[in-house]
């Protein structure tokens, strides 16, 4: 195999690309400072068992697992970071009321989660934790939406769900218990049939039966919260979960949404409550997912109500336009004092100067040198190219 080649779905960023997802980099985290938020940095590498839930199988399958050389314990390379800001939350900070953190860094998954999915992911987020109330999933949506927005992404869309919708009516019949995965696969899917037949094999009650093929129907815009309340059985948890929806909707004014309440697979594992995705023309899945994961701080000794998002800049600077060079200086090489203190002038104003060898080509992919350092009359003059 040829040394130059990179294992599947991984790939490098070439100048102008990798420029942009810096310059994204630094823009969304000076975004997130103005709401608040304060930066931390957790490690690339951590013990297996502080970067998972013992129940998310989907999480565990994306880490890749290596073995520590001093304590000879099993380490994993995070496929996720929102479980170390967790725990830096609960565990390092310790903190009482409400606190603000963002972050930004590479992950791996040791298997690409689509088929045109990438490996190697810049995450960038933010989480809110220690409030409880519908004011901090808001400000997070917000969030999300401007951190799309400020990217240059024209008509994003939102999607909002609530998984606690389905989890109560498979949760209200003791005979689903033990099919509660399958059943949740098959609402996502939407396969009517699937579901009636599975259900039909376990014993469900007729109501359960009719309850969640209800729920495959309801998806669509804002009013489809009203007509579920409608419809589904009346159960508290439904209802608890139908009327976080509905404040969201109404605190969103103006935002394009959408809501498919049988959508059991949008959201991570250790997803409580209210779950959002961001879509936009242009990109082929979710560009941003978040939601409210309540308690998860319990693993590392203190539950802490909590909710945010994350994107990869990755994928997000891959749909944008194709990045354009920038503009820059031409200057020669050379020992004389009047030129170098010409050339650091510009640079002290930010303009990017390249100095070369004279009659020597210098191809560039992320400058554009539309001016030029000539020498005239004993003085270095900017000139127009």
């Amino acid at each position: 195999m040829s040394n130059w080649l990179l294992p599947e779905n991984l790939s490098d960023i070439l100048p102008a690309e990798a420029r942009r997802i810096e310059e994204l980099r630094r823009d969304l985290l000076d975004l997130y400072r103005t709401y608040g938020f304060e930066l931390v940095a957790p490690p690339m590498v951590e013990y297996l068992d502080s970067l998972m839930l013992a129940n998310d199988e989907a999480l565990r399958l994306r880490t890749c697992k290596l073995v520590d050389q001093l304590s000879g314990l099993t380490m994993g390379v995070r496929a996720d970071m929102t479980l170390q800001v967790s725990r830096i939350d609960a565990h390092l900070l310790n903190r009482e009321g409400v606190t603000r953190l963002c972050y930004c860094g590479p992950v791996i998954h040791a298997r690409p989660s689509g088929l045109l999915s990438d490996r190697e992911l810049l995450q960038i987020g933010a989480e809110i934790f220690g409030h409880a109330g519908v004011e901090a999933d808001i400000e997070s949506i917000r969030l999300a939406m401007e951190s799309v927005r400020r990217a240059g992404v024209r008509e994003a869309r939102l999607d909002l769900n609530h998984p606690g919708v389905g989890r109560a009516l498979v949760d209200d019949d003791p005979a689903l218990a033990e099919f509660a995965d399958e059943i949740y696969d098959l609402l996502s899917a939407k396969d009517v049939p699937g579901i009636e037949e599975l259900l039909g094999e376990c014993g469900a009650r007729p109501d359960s039966v009719a309850a969640l093929r209800t729920l495959v129907t309801l998806y669509g815009d804002a009013g489809v919260v009203e007509r579920a309340a409608q419809r589904l059985p009346p159960l508290p948890a439904v209802r608890e979960a139908l009327d976080q929806l509905a404040r969201l909707c109404t605190a969103l004014p103006g935002e394009a949404l959408a809501i498919d309440l049988a959508d059991m697979g949008g959201s991570y594992g250790y997803h409580s409550g209210v779950v959002f995705s961001i879509y936009a023309k242009g990109w082929h899945d979710a560009l941003v997912r978040g939601g409210r994961y309540d308690g998860i701080g319990r693993k590392f000794g203190r539950a802490r109500p909590a909710t945010g998002f994350s994107l990869d800049l990755r994928k997000l600077s891959s749909g944008l336009p194709e990045a354009q060079p920038a503009r820059a200086v031409r200057a020669p090489w050379g020992t004389d004092a009047a030129l170098a203190e010409a050339v650091g002038g510009l640079r002290a104003q930010g303009i990017i100067v390249i100095q070369v060898p004279g009659g020597q080509a210098h191809p560039l992919d992320e400058f554009r040198v539309d001016r030029e350092l000539v020498s005239e009359g004993g003085a270095w003059v900017l000139k127009d190219l």
